[in-house]
């Protein structure tokens, strides 16, 4: 493997206080990039400082689309050490999008590499009051300077990261959804499936449409048939019914979410029944109004699980679980972040110590 070279910071930035973090906006000082070119692969791993990116006007992530993205966090525990969550996981979710929008897939240690001496150099800008976490974002785009709609023979591969507060500062609050009825995010056989820009692009004027009438987040449903759930605004999505848990099942326009997959292993580990199938909207609002429908909740990265308390479809209202986080949704929550921060068991090998 290439040796991988270090530049620090010449001047280190005030590092925001815990009480202050907004997801996504204080970045730390320096960020690892990588560099691929056609008939050399990737090269030059380095960190650098943080900053601005020089690219030409005419890169084809500018004008194609062509980029791809992940997430995951770092948690300092209880005795001070760091510990990610799952992140093999997420390195192959990012080269199964590499292989959908034509980007170079990545050596895996190479990019798991990048990933911890990144949050190694960084290790002071993890928080340490409870709850909060490092925000780690991966991205590949590809930066040919030429137009012309064909893959790119240039990319560039960076990980920035920012300190994160508590998803929830004032509790696990459940939240209002709006089932989109007109706009779809994605179709099977396009490129719902990877973790690209285009997908939330897609999403963005539904949800506007959405926080206009009151709602936090849009409901998908599948873009042929215009009937079946996918997800919840950019989470997997989840619901009780009648004592089992059902999800959609991965049909190639729906994300494989890491926490949805951590979700039903721990929900089978527990004894319950998981059902990965179509479920139409018209169901659940039937298993709404016969009493089945007992929990509801989106699952992400971001919140980790993320409960529903109100569902409106056209002119029908929905409220689940008395309009407050469900049991269920309540031991997933304490269960997968007592993991992620070392308060629990890990039982599945799902933690990397730094």
């Amino acid at each position: 493997m290439e040796e991988l070279k270090i530049t620090r910071a010449a001047v280190l930035k005030e590092k925001p206080k815990s009480s202050d973090l907004v997801f996504g906006q204080n970045f730390t000082d320096h960020m690892f990039l990588l560099d691929y070119d056609s008939g050399k692969g990737w090269h030059t791993p380095r960190i650098v400082p943080y900053g601005p990116l020089q690219i030409d006007p005419a890169a084809k992530c500018l004008h194609y689309g062509q980029e791809i993205f992940e997430g995951l966090k770092a948690y300092r525990t209880g005795d001070g050490s760091i510990q990610l969550f799952r992140p093999m996981d997420n390195i192959r979710r990012l080269n199964r999008s590499c292989a959908r929008m034509c980007i170079p897939v990545i050596p895996e240690e190479l990019a798991l590499q990048g990933i911890l001496e990144l949050v190694r150099l960084e290790a002071d800008w993890v928080p340490r009051e409870q709850d909060t976490s490092l925000y780690i974002r991966p991205f590949i785009i590809a930066n040919d300077g030429a137009l012309g709609v064909h893959a790119s023979h240039k990319y560039l591969y960076a990980v920035i990261v920012c300190p994160v507060g508590a998803y929830y500062p004032e509790g696990l609050n459940p939240i209002k959804i709006y089932v989109e009825g007109e706009d779809v995010r994605a179709v099977k056989g396009g490129i719902g499936m990877a973790k690209t820009g285009g997908n939330y692009a897609a999403s963005l004027r539904a949800a506007a449409r959405a926080e206009d009438k009151g709602y936090s987040q849009v409901l998908w449903l599948d873009g042929v048939h215009h009937k079946y759930i996918e997800e919840v605004g950019s989470m997997n999505v989840m619901f009780k019914i009648d004592g089992k848990v059902v999800t959609p099942d991965l049909n190639g326009s729906v994300l494989d979410g890491i926490t949805r997959r951590s979700c039903i292993q721990l929900l089978k580990d527990w004894g319950y029944e998981v059902e990965e199938r179509r479920i139409a909207v018209e169901e659940l609002f039937q298993a709404a109004a016969s009493g089945k429908l007992e929990e509801a909740w989106g699952a992400g990265t971001a919140a980790v699980v993320s409960p529903i308390g109100e569902l409106a479809w056209g002119e029908q209202k929905i409220t689940v679980s008395g309009g407050k986080i469900g049991p269920l949704t309540q031991k997933l929550y304490d269960d997968l972040t007592g993991i992620q921060w070392g308060r629990l068991a890990d039982p599945h090998d799902w933690i990397m110590k730094l």
